[in-house]
């Protein structure tokens, strides 16, 4: 895998990290363990998530996690205790896919991998916030369940394809910006900033 692919990969596993960290080690350790899906080499450098108690552990929190972002303001506290370990597994995910040996590239890796996790999770959080303002439940199931397929299926195509990691990277990317720059709008829309009062 040439370097632009293995940016492509760190990029697109740190960014879906963002939405669900636990899905994302637990899919990449079983498709690793089970060989269904032909990972690049790059990828055995992950080799630790292929243990079967990583992979137990991992699947106990995408469950939890399942459940609990299917029900209102539980998935927004369940958003806010993970504002910290998201972000950080996506970094350590990022490191593990680049060159181990080069502490130039761990250093890079270790802070765009975070970085790009934490982008959107804060996307995620803010747009779930939102979401939890409609009095009916549906909608908030509605939008779990799409994230769930949406990452589920972009994780498995990332790391399929290095190019295809490198399309959905910039593609989560973007969303996620756009994203958080609607949050930004509608956030000054209701609550506008008090302007002073004019001087007589």
């Amino acid at each position: 895998m040439d370097a632009v692919g293995i940016i492509g990969l760190a990029a697109s596993i740190s960014l879906l990290s963002g939405w669900r960290l636990y899905l994302c080690v637990f899919a990449t350790g079983l498709a690793m363990h089970t060989g269904w899906i032909a990972l690049p080499h790059q990828l055995h450098s992950l080799d630790v998530l292929a243990n079967w108690w990583v992979i137990g552990a991992a699947g106990v929190g995408a469950l939890a996690e399942f459940f609990a972002d299917k029900v209102m303001w539980v998935d927004s506290a369940w958003d806010a205790v993970h504002t910290l370990v998201r972000p950080i597994g996506g970094a350590l995910l990022a490191l593990a896919i680049v060159d181990p040996h080069d502490t130039k590239w761990q250093v890079i890796a270790l802070l765009l991998g975070g970085g790009a996790a934490l982008l959107t999770h804060g996307a995620k959080a803010g747009t779930r916030a939102a979401v939890n303002a409609s009095p009916e439940p549906f909608s908030n199931i509605a939008v779990s369940t799409g994230e769930d397929v949406a990452t589920t299926g972009l994780l498995v195509a990332s790391i399929a394809s290095p190019w295809a990691a490198v399309v959905i990277a910039i593609l989560v990317l973007v969303a996620a910006v756009a994203m958080l720059l609607l949050l930004r709008h509608a956030f000054r829309r209701l609550f506008p900033k008090k302007q002073p009062p004019a001087s007589t």
